[in-house]
C-alpha cells in the first residue's frame, strides 16, 4: 500500500486491459437483432431540399425529416444579451446548412448495404451561396445562414475599456492581424452509437462514445420528449475526447428515435471521412490586436478585435457563444493590464459547428497575446522575456483578480518564465545564432506563457446561461465485504487515467491499496449525476466529492473499530487502511466483514448509514484554479524550403499538487503534441462553395512520433488555497501554449529576412509567403530611399 497515494507516479491501472486488447468501444459492441444505420449527407453547404425521391424498395428503410414524428430540434441557447438561438434539425428539413449534414438515415444488415441504400437516394436541391469567410460574413449584404435573424452573428460581446486614454502616452504601438486555421478534432476513435429500446424497462439505452454522458441523457430527453428514468445512456471505454465527444449529436437523436420505431437495436460508427467532412471543428480565430506600451515594454493597453467562426449551428450543450465570449474575458492572460478592451464577434458560417477543443479559446487567445509581446519587444530592442516580467502578475500579488474578473488563485508566473529561458539557455542560442548553421538554417527561440482556468463552477457558469451549469459533484462510496471500495462518479475517464487517481485519493485518506479500489463510471444509471469531463475539472471537482466522501467514511470505521477494540474512538487513528489504538489493530477488511457479516458485533451506537456514502464537493470558491506554463522552444527554419524543425521544447508548469506526476506529465505530452499540430499541420480549408479539401488522413495532416520531440518538463508546485490538496486542473495546458512558442521562434529565425508569420498553422506555403513578402516590401523602401536621394540631389 506504501507509495500509492497523492503524488505518486503509480501506473494506470485501466492500461492492463486496453495493452491486453480488452477495452470495450462502441464499435465493439453487438446486440441479437442489431442492424447497421448509414446516413446520407448533403454535398452542398448552403441549399434549399425539394423532392427526396427514394427507390420503393427501400421505402422501409429510409427514414427523413419527415418521418420524425415528435422529435424536436438540438437547441443550445445562452441568455447572454443579444444571443440569437439556432435549431439543429437531426435530419435536415427544407435546407441544408453545412457539407455533410445528415439527410436521411438508412437501415440495413450491414454499413455496407445502408450505404449502398444511401447511394440510391437523390434529393433536388436548389443551391444557394455559401458562407465561408467570418470576416465576410458580417457584412450587410452578406447570405443569410439563418434568414430569420438578418445577419451572420450569434453573439456580439464587448468588454469596454478607455484605450482613449493611454495612447498619446504610449512610446510604443504595435498593431497585428493575426488568424488561426479551423481543425478538426482527432482523437484515435471518432464517434459512435448503438440504440436499442428495452420493452421490459420501458426505457431506452444508449451506448455511445460520449465524455459527458448525464448531459447527453438530458439532450436526449429534451429532443425525444422523454423522462430521465426512460433513458439510460453508457460510454462505455471511449478512445480520446477533447471536447469533440463533449456535444450532443443528431445522430445520437435519430439513432434514439429509429430504435423506439423499429424494435431492434441499431449501430453508427462514424468513419474518418464523415468525422472530417461533418463533425464539428475548433480553432478559427482572427484578431486585430493593438497594444501600447511605455518604451521600457510595459504594457499600457491592450485593444482588440476578435471573431470566431461559429459554424452553422449552436451546439448542445456550450453553445455558439462560448469560444468568442470567452476570448473577450481570458485575452490579458497572465499579464496585468492597466486599460483592456476587447470586442468578439460569434459568426455563423456554412461549415460544421465549432466546440471548445482542449484548450479551448486559450489556444487562440495565447498565440495573439504572445505574438504581440514579442512585436513589443522588437520595438523596444528588448529580449522577450525580460517584456514579459515587466508585466506578469507577480506572486506576492496573489490571489489576484484581474481586469476582466479573473481570480488567480497562485502562482509565480515570473519564477515559471525564468526557469524555461534558463533551461533553453538562452545565451547558448543566442550565440549559435550569431555563428550560422552549416547547412544555412536560420535557428530561431520562441517563448509563450500562459495561464489555464480550470474546474470552473456554478459562479461561472450561471452567467452564461447554457443547458449545462456545473454544481456540486458527487462520488457515491460503499466499502465492500472484504474491505475494498467501490466509487461511482458520473464524470468520465477516457484518456485521463482517473480510474487510478481517484483510486489513489483513497489510498491516501483511507489506505485501501489501490488494487481493491473499483472506479465505476459512464453509465447514467449507476453514477450521480454530473456535468462530466471537461474544463480540466475532474481531478478538482470528483476527486475532491471522492476525498470528502473518504474522510466522511473514515469517521464510521474508525467508530466501528474502536467498539472492537474496545477504546473510546478519541483514542483510535486510521492509518494504511487499520484502525490503530494503544492496544492493537483492526483492517478495514475485519470491520467490513462485521457490518455486513456479524452486525451482532457492531458498536450499538453505531451509525446506522454504515459503510455507504454519497458526498457532494465544491471548492471554497468555484470561480476556477489556475495553473499556467511558460514553453520555450529552438527550431531551426529551412529558408528555401519553408521547412521548420523543432530542436529542443522546454516546459515548466504548475498544477498545483500532482496527484500523479506521470499521468501529468503524459497529459503535457499529448496536448504539446497537439498544440504542434495546431502550429504547424493541421487545417480544415474550405473553397469558396463551402467545400470542405480534407476529407482524408493525406489531406489533413497530423503530427507523428517524428514531428514531435522529446519535451522537457519540470514542475512547480503552489498549492490553490480552495481545492483539496490543493490540486489544480492541468488537462488542457500542453496544447495551449505551443502555436504562440513555435510561431515567435520562427519570427525570431526570420528576423534577419524581416519577416513574420502571423496565421497557423505555419506551412511551407505560408512560411515563404512571408519571405516572399518581406523581400517585396525591402525592395520597395529601397526604391522609394533611392528616389527620395535622387530628388534630393536634384
Amino acid at each position: 500500500m506504501s507509495g500509492q497515494g497523492v503524488g505518486k507516479s503509480v501506473p494506470r491501472k485501466e492500461d492492463d486491459r486496453y495493452l491486453r486488447g480488452r477495452g470495450q468501444f462502441v464499435a465493439d459492441i453487438k446486440l441479437p437483432g442489431m442492424k447497421e444505420v448509414a446516413f446520407l449527407r448533403s454535398p452542398l453547404a448552403h441549399a434549399r431540399i425539394g423532392d427526396i425521391h427514394i427507390p420503393g424498395k427501400w421505402r422501409d428503410a429510409v427514414f427523413t425529416a419527415a418521418d420524425l414524428a415528435g422529435v424536436k430540434p438540438i437547441r443550445a441557447v445562452s441568455s447572454l444579451p443579444g444571443f440569437k438561438p439556432s435549431e439543429q434539425p437531426c435530419l435536415a428539413r427544407n435546407k441544408v446548412r453545412q457539407v455533410g449534414e445528415a439527410i436521411a438515415a438508412c437501415v440495413a444488415d450491414t454499413r455496407a448495404e445502408a450505404e449502398d441504400i444511401a447511394a440510391e437516394i437523390e434529393v433536388d436541391f436548389e443551391e444557394l451561396p455559401a458562407v465561408v469567410d467570418m470576416i465576410a460574413a458580417r457584412a450587410p449584404d452578406a447570405p443569410l445562414v439563418h434568414e430569420e435573424w438578418g445577419d451572420n452573428v450569434f453573439l456580439e460581446s464587448l468588454v469596454d475599456g478607455d484605450v482613449e486614454s493611454v495612447k498619446d502616452k504610449a512610446a510604443i504601438r504595435v498593431t497585428r492581424e493575426l488568424r488561426t486555421a479551423r481543425q478538426c478534432m482527432m482523437p484515435i476513435e471518432g464517434r459512435g452509437v448503438v440504440a436499442a429500446w428495452d420493452p421490459r424497462l420501458d426505457q431506452l439505452i444508449v451506448h455511445s462514445a460520449a465524455q459527458m454522458p448525464h448531459v447527453t441523457r438530458t439532450g436526449l430527453c429534451e429532443c425525444l420528449g422523454l423522462d430521465h428514468g426512460q433513458v439510460r445512456v453508457v460510454a462505455p471505454d471511449v478512445g480520446g475526447g477533447f471536447g469533440y465527444k463533449g456535444v450532443l449529436l443528431p445522430e445520437e437523436v435519430c439513432l434514439s428515435w429509429l430504435t423506439m420505431r423499429l424494435g431492434h437495436p441499431l449501430r453508427w460508427i462514424e468513419d474518418r471521412r464523415e468525422h472530417l467532412t461533418a463533425g464539428a471543428n475548433c480553432r478559427e480565430h482572427h484578431y486585430l490586436i493593438t497594444a501600447y506600451a511605455e518604451a521600457d515594454g510595459r504594457l499600457l493597453a491592450i485593444d482588440a478585435e476578435a471573431t470566431v467562426d461559429s459554424g452553422a449551428y449552436s451546439i448542445y450543450p456550450f453553445s455558439a457563444c462560448l469560444e468568442a465570449a470567452q476570448i473577450g474575458s481570458i485575452l490579458p492572460g497572465p499579464y496585468d493590464l492597466p486599460v483592456y478592451r476587447c470586442r468578439t464577434w460569434s459568426v455563423a458560417s456554412n461549415k460544421s459547428p465549432i466546440m471548445p477543443y482542449r484548450g479551448v479559446a486559450r489556444t487562440g487567445v495565447c498565440f495573439a497575446m504572445e505574438l504581440i509581446i514579442d512585436a513589443i519587444a522588437r520595438e523596444a530592442g528588448l529580449e522577450p522575456h525580460e517584456v514579459r516580467l515587466k508585466n506578469l502578475v507577480p506572486p506576492e500579488a496573489m490571489p489576484f483578480d484581474n481586469i476582466t474578473g479573473k481570480h488567480f488563485d497562485s502562482g509565480d508566473y515570473p519564477e515559471s518564465l525564468r526557469r524555461a529561458v534558463a533551461e533553453i539557455d538562452l545565451p547558448a542560442v543566442r550565440a549559435r545564432q550569431q555563428r550560422g548553421e552549416a547547412d544555412g538554417r536560420l535557428i530561431g527561440l520562441g517563448l509563450a506563457i500562459y495561464c489555464e482556468q480550470a474546474a470552473h463552477g456554478t459562479s461561472v457558469y450561471a452567467g452564461w446561461g447554457i443547458p449545462m451549469v456545473p454544481g456540486h459533484e458527487q462520488a457515491a462510496l460503499r466499502i465492500t465485504p472484504d474491505g475494498g471500495l467501490e466509487v461511482r462518479v458520473g464524470v468520465h475517464s477516457h484518456g485521463q487515467g482517473l480510474e487510478t487517481t481517484l483510486a489513489q485519493v483513497v489510498n491516501e485518506i483511507l489506505g485501501i491499496a489501490i488494487d481493491k479500489v473499483k472506479v465505476v463510471h459512464g453509465d447514467t444509471q449507476l453514477t450521480p449525476y454530473s456535468t462530466g469531463t471537461w474544463g480540466s475539472r475532474c481531478m478538482v471537482m470528483a476527486g475532491g466529492a471522492v476525498a470528502t466522501g473518504c474522510r466522511a467514511l473514515a469517521g464510521r470505521i474508525m467508530k466501528i473499530g474502536a467498539g472492537l477494540l474496545q477504546v473510546p474512538v478519541a483514542e483510535v487513528a486510521l492509518e494504511d487502511g487499520r484502525v490503530r489504538g494503544a492496544a492493537g489493530s483492526v483492517g478495514i477488511d475485519e470491520v467490513a466483514q462485521v457490518w455486513y457479516l456479524r452486525p451482532q458485533d457492531l458498536p450499538d451506537d453505531v451509525d446506522p448509514a454504515g459503510l455507504e456514502i454519497t458526498a457532494g464537493y465544491k471548492p471554497e470558491r468555484d470561480s476556477g484554479t489556475f495553473s499556467y506554463a511558460s514553453h520555450a522552444v529552438v527550431v531551426a527554419v529551412d529558408a528555401e524550403l519553408g521547412a521548420v524543425e523543432i530542436l529542443d521544447y522546454v516546459v515548466i508548469e504548475d498544477g498545483g499538487k500532482l496527484v500523479n506526476p506521470m499521468i501529468v506529465d503524459g497529459q503535457i505530452q499529448g496536448g504539446a503534441a497537439q498544440g504542434i499540430g495546431t502550429a504547424l499541420y493541421e487545417e480544415m480549408p474550405f473553397d469558396a462553395a463551402g467545400q470542405p479539401l480534407a476529407s482524408t488522413l493525406a489531406d489533413y495532416l497530423i503530427p507523428g512520433a517524428t514531428e514531435v520531440p522529446s519535451l522537457r518538463i519540470g514542475h512547480m508546485e503552489t498549492l490553490s488555497p480552495y481545492t483539496e490538496f490543493g490540486v489544480k486542473g492541468i488537462g488542457e495546458g500542453g496544447a495551449i501554449a505551443p502555436p504562440a512558442a513555435i510561431a515567435n521562434a520562427v519570427n525570431d529565425a526570420l528576423r534577419p529576412l524581416g519577416a513574420e508569420v502571423t496565421e497557423t498553422p505555419i506551412t511551407p506555403r505560408r512560411l515563404l509567403a512571408a519571405i516572399a513578402k518581406a523581400q517585396r516590401d525591402g525592395a520597395q523602401r529601397d526604391g522609394a530611399q533611392r528616389d527620395g536621394a535622387q530628388g534630393g540631389g536634384s
